[in-house]
Order: structure tokens, then C-alpha cells, then sequence
């Protein structure tokens, strides 16, 4: 997500660079997105501990489906609107403006959950590695707690991961996927078996769940739109581009999965994910691949959270300092740096977030009887899907966006690209919701629902309402401001 800066009256931004993005370069960017190190390690193992559902390839395939459904429309309108707060203002010229700012918090709750949950894992990687190399045992909140003022001070300084060495360590992890891929199907202890591909291995109890992980992996495919003004030629790049990066998301995830049901043995993944947790993988490549390369893998693993955590909290912060500068919230937030330019306030307020609900977790994770993996089976686990919860319900409403925006003007696009496709998605994306939903006790590890099945989706949920009643009131007491929400970033 780009920040834009005023500058001498205008609007500073990616459109003052030259265009030099063509459909790998963007293509690319959105999967190193995905840190496939992070998803498989932490996100497929902790699936198949908390859920206990084998169909896990399944479900990415069924996914990447339903998600090339949504980014026809999707594609097709980011050729028209460009706005920083993406969903935000697609939601606003598609469907009204109270719905925008209702969509803007959403997001911004959403966000915020996915980036903050994602410490509670790279604490316990970090301690977990510290204990089995060093032999220092360290509570997992302290790297969290490190890790928080490293990133704050990048987020507040403006200072950027470079793409180039970005790209190398993105790079060699896939590389090490590949491996353990390769190694987990050699091994094989119960033989070669395609039984995670069918369909009575997922649709059973639990499947909202695995739907709940699985597109949190796909988080960041949207954004190809944001790199449009970027683009050799936008209108094809941004199209092309989403739809290669979901197909190999996608695929590639899928066929992982796969491995580690092959490599575990189908009876005893479950088990096994259960009791190693993210360590799994690099159990198994200690036994089965030799001892540097499970290292290399942990080091990769660290990197690879942290460079997550980094791109989540610049977006926030960007998302902050957006909403901000159409004061759709206090305009406190648009606040930067004189020097560095960069959106301080959304920064600080980024950081304090994630260091309170930090703290309130180890607080409450103190003599927890889940043990190491308290941060993995709560803190990750619960934040990061009920953010995806939020990305879910989003993409939906979006899908009725494009309806509502093509309806208006057609601008050339067929029935498909602007009423088929986007009505296949919102029905389809409605289903996976309505499952996340019915299924959130499952994705909380609870065999039966508690007070924290029903408040982490009102968490998710609750800032929408606020948000079209904030629209609402603002269409009256201020139509100016009104008049420019979804539009801030637009002559």
C-alpha cells in the first residue's frame, strides 16, 4: 500500500515515477507477499493441529478458485478507481459512501489483527530456536516485545526493506519449500497417497476453519491494483498479474500440503502438527535432511515473519495516515515526519496496539497448560483469522461493489467481467463466510463455543456498523468531507 505525500499542493505519488513494472515484476511482488516459509510452517501446520482436517490441499485449490471468481471485477474496476484505501474506495463508488467508511475500519481492524497475530509466531520461533541452539530459554514475549521497537522505529523512520535482498531470501524459501517437498515424497511412510484431495477429507466438521487459514495465505494478492500507476500497461498488468499470482499461490500451497501429509503419513499429520507445532517442518528436515539445512530453514523462517510484520505494519500505517487525510477518522493520523515524510502517527499507533495486546496475552498466557505453543494456538491462531474473517467478509461486499459500479457505466466490459463473474464470487465468498462463521469454535481449538467464539468476530464486525453510521451522520453534518470519501487521492 503507498503513502502519498502533499507536496506544493498536489498529491505526490506512485503515478510521479516512471513506469517500469511489467506482469512478472508485479506478479512476483504479491507472492513474495505470501512468505511461503510462514504460511507452510505456521499456517498449514497450525491448520491441521487446531482443526484436525486432513483436506487442507483441497481447500487451497477450492480457494484459489472462488478468489479467481472475485478478481475478474475486481481487475476490471481497479482500472478505473485508484485510491490507497483499495476495498475502502471500491466499496464507496460501488455501493455508497457510509458503506465505505463502514468497509474502512473494517479493513483497518482486520489489518491490524493479521499483523498483530502474527508476533505471537515469531515469538515462539525465535524462543524456540534461542532454546535448541543457544540453550537460553527466553519467554516468548520478550523477542516480540524487541521485535515491536525494531519495527516501529523502521515504520517511523521510513525506512524500507530493499527489494533486492527481499527478493534473494524470498527466493531461497522457496527453494527450501521445494526441498522439504521433494524429501517428505521420498520418504513417504505410509506411501505416495492423493487421499487430502478428496472431497470427504474436507467437507466434514471444521471446514470454516480450514477455509479461515487457507485465505489468510492469499492475503496481498489484491494488491496488484496498488502498483497500477506503476505499470508498463496498467490495464492488462494488474489483470494478468492477480490472476498468475492466485494460480500459483494456489497450486504451489496446495502441492505442499500435500508433501506434508505424504511426508507426516496421512494418519499421523494431525498428531504430529499437533504435538511440534511449526517446529514440524524443521523436525523433519533435521531427521531427513541433515541438520544445516533444517537451520538454514528456522533462519529463513525468522526472516521471513519479520519481513511480514514489517510490510503489515507499513500498510496499517499507510491505512491510518489514508483514512486520516480524508478525515474519515481524526485527521491526527495523516500526520508525518518532517524528514523522512513518513506517517509517524499511523506508525505510533500501530505499535502501541500491538505492545498492549502483546502484554494482555502473556499476561493471560501465564501457566497456560498449551505450554510453548500458547502463542501459536492463541495469539496467532485468533488474531490472524479473525482478521482473515474480515478480509472474507470484504471481499465479498466488494463483489456487489462491481455489480454496482459497472451498472452505473459499463465502460466497454461484458456481462461476464461485470455481472457473472463478480455474482459467481459474492455468492461463493458469502458461503466461505457463513462457514468461518459456523465453524469459529473449531478454528479456536474449543470443542465447545465460549465467550471468545462470539467477541473475536464482533471485533471484526462491530467497526463496520460503527462505520456506516459515522457515514451517515457525516452525509449531513459535513457534505464537503462526505463528498470526497472514496475519492481523496482523485483530481
Amino acid at each position: 500500500m503507498s503513502v502519498d505525500i502533499p507536496v506544493k499542493g498536489k498529491i505526490a505519488g506512485p503515478a510521479d515515477t516512471k513506469r517500469r513494472l511489467g506482469v512478472p515484476a508485479v506478479t512476483f511482488m504479491i507472492i513474495a507477499a505470501s512468505a511461503p516459509l510462514t504460511v507452510l510452517a505456521g499456517g498449514v501446520t497450525t491448520t491441521f493441529a487446531v482443526t484436525g482436517v486432513t483436506g487442507v490441499p483441497l481447500s487451497f485449490l477450492i480457494l484459489g478458485g472462488i478468489l479467481a471468481l472475485f478478481a475478474v471485477g475486481y481487475a476490471a474496476m481497479s482500472r478505473y478507481v485508484t485510491n490507497a484505501g483499495a476495498f475502502y474506495a471500491y466499496i464507496a463508488q460501488g455501493i455508497s459512501r457510509p458503506a465505505g467508511v463502514g468497509a474502512s475500519l473494517v479493513a483497518l481492524m482486520a489489518y491490524n489483527l493479521m499483523q498483530v497475530g502474527i508476533y505471537g509466531l515469531f515469538g515462539f520461533t525465535v524462543s524456540s530456536l534461542l532454546s535448541a541452539r543457544l540453550g537460553i530459554s527466553v519467554p516468548w514475549w520478550i523477542p516480540v516485545l524487541v521485535c515491536i521497537a525494531i519495527v516501529g522505529w523502521l515504520g517511523v523512520n521510513r525506512v524500507d526493506l530493499s527489494a533486492k535482498v527481499l527478493g534473494v531470501l524470498v527466493a531461497l524459501e522457496f527453494l527450501v519449500v521445494i526441498a522439504y517437498d521433494l524429501i517428505s515424497l521420498a520418504v513417504a511412510p505410509e506411501g505416495v497417497t492423493a487421499t487430502s484431495f478428496s472431497p470427504e477429507s474436507l467437507f466434514v466438521p471444521g471446514i470454516g476453519a480450514v477455509l479461515s487459514f487457507g485465505i489468510a495465505a492469499f492475503m496481498g494478492f489484491e494488491s496488484a491494483a496498488i502498483y497500477g500507476e506503476e505499470s508498463k500497461d496498467p490495464k492488462r498488468t494488474v489483470a494478468r498479474a492477480t490472476f498468475a499470482a492466485v494460480a500459483i499461490i494456489a497450486l504451489f500451497y496446495a502441492a505442499s500440503a500435500w508433501a506434508m501429509t505424504v511426508g507426516a503419513g496421512p494418519s499421523a499429520v494431525i498428531e504430529t502438527s499437533t504435538n511440534s507445532g511449526p517446529d514440524m517442518i524443521f523436525a523433519f528436515l533435521g531427521t531427513n535432511g541433515g541438520v544445516l539445512l533444517s537451520d538454514i530453514a528456522q533462519i529463513l523462517f525468522v526472516t521471513s515473519l519479520f519481513a511480514a510484520l514489517v510490510s503489515f505494519h507499513n500498510a496499517v500505517a499507510r491505512y491510518f495516515f489514508s483514512l486520516g487525510r480524508e478525515r474519515v477518522i481524526p485527521p491526527f493520523f495523516a500526520a508525518v515526519r518532517t524528514g523522512s515524510r513518513a506517517p509517524f502517527a499511523g506508525s505510533l499507533a500501530q505499535t502501541l496496539i500491538a505492545v498492549v495486546v502483546t502484554v494482555a496475552f502473556a499476561i493471560a498466557g501465564s501457566g497456560s497448560e498449551l505450554g510453548e505453543l500458547y502463542p501459536v494456538l492463541t495469539m496467532f491462531t485468533w488474531l490472524t483469522n479473525s482478521g482473515a474473517l474480515g478480509l472474507v467478509l470484504l471481499m465479498t461486499v466488494v463483489s456487489i461493489a462491481v455489480i454496482g459500479f459497472f451498472r452505473r457505466n459499463q465502460h466497454g466490459t461484458g456481462l461476464w467481467v461485470r455481472v457473472v463473474a463478480p455474482g459467481l464470487g459474492f455468492v461463493l465468498l458469502a458461503i466461505v463466510f457463513v462457514l468461518i462463521l459456523a465453524n469459529f469454535n473449531v478454528l479456536l481449538g474449543q470443542t465447545e463455543s465460549t465467550a471468545a467464539t462470539f467477541v473475536l468476530p464482533l471485533v471484526v464486525l462491530l467497526p463496520g456498523l460503527v462505520g456506516i453510521a459515522w457515514g451517515l451522520r457525516l452525509r449531513h453534518s459535513q457534505p464537503g468531507l462526505y463528498a470526497r470519501i472514496g475519492h481523496g487521492s482523485e483530481d
